[in-house]
């Protein structure tokens, strides 16, 4: 099975992803390497035009996200060392691919809801805020101190369509809507709050948990009829497969996995949709 995707917000990245895996174990030959080789790849991207090309009108925000993870990512704990050199390739427009079927499921649902569980330094759910700016996207982040550097993102960059929600997710999970958690940072931000949404229209997240861990985390978040759209890495066949039971008691259906490009010579990375049963 084969579909297609953009390279960048709003066009068809999807059209280009390959569905490597829909109920059963595919094989893929994808490896990720970490050395020279993506070093050379972060020292063309540099100097490169392709961030701009493939991020557009995101690009100008995002290149202040990159610039704030060069000057304090490793000092606060966000990125590895070794991450400063491959920021563009490894963190942002990684993210980025996930953006084509965050799209396609809005676009099928009836709400314009996206959480990112999870989300840590911000992947990828500031680069979705940043690209997708009709949707309202809530950070799901049980750290206080990867809270405050969301909250400092969110100022840094002016995104007005940002919730930081500070819970773990199995905090939320069957819990009334009126005792949702919701972390005040600043005034210029909307945060969580009791009557915000119960589920979501999309739930994303990037290196979370395996799935069979995290199927029975995320569906229950999310809306019947909406999806969790996932990053994953090279493993992701294998993952589903192991999960395909747990998916089912979880109400989640049509499975699939999609090899997703990130960007000309770059390593493609993995995406994992699951819908949620009506």
């Amino acid at each position: 099975m084969t579909s297609s995707a953009a390279e960048g917000p709003g066009s068809s990245m999807k059209d280009e992803s390959k569905a490597i895996l829909s109920g059963t174990v595919a094989s893929a030959d994808v490896t990720g390497t970490i050395g020279s080789a993506e070093e050379a790849l972060s020292d063309r991207l540099d100097g490169s035009d392709l961030p701009r090309q493939l991020l557009g009108d995101a690009y100008p925000r995002l290149s202040i996200f990159h610039d704030k993870l060069l000057r304090e990512g490793v000092l606060k704990g966000i990125i590895g060392p070794r991450d400063q050199e491959i920021l563009w390739e490894r963190h942002i427009l990684n993210s980025a691919a996930i953006l084509p079927f965050i799209e396609e499921a809005l676009n099928e649902g009836a709400q314009d809801s996206v959480a990112d569980l999870g989300s840590g330094g911000g992947f990828p759910g500031i680069i979705i805020a940043s690209c997708l700016h009709e949707a309202h996207i809530t950070l799901i982040e049980p750290m206080e101190r990867r809270v405050q550097w969301l909250s400092e993102v969110i100022d840094d960059l002016k995104l007005d369509n940002v919730t930081i929600l500070r819970s773990r997710a199995e905090d939320l999970v069957d819990q009334p809507t009126g005792q949702r958690p919701g972390h005040k940072a600043s005034d210029k931000q909307r945060h969580a709050s009791a009557t915000r949404h119960t589920q979501y229209q999309v739930l994303t997240c990037r290196a979370v948990a395996p799935m069979r861990k995290l199927a029975p985390m995320a569906l229950p978040l999310i809306l019947p009829g909406g999806r969790l759209v996932a990053l994953k890495g090279k493993s992701a066949p294998q993952e589903l497969e192991k999960a395909k039971q747990v998916i089912a008691k979880s109400h989640g259906i049509n499975s699939q996995v999609f090899e997703a490009p990130v960007g000309d010579g770059l390593e493609p990375t993995h995406v994992v949709v699951v819908e949620k049963r009506k």
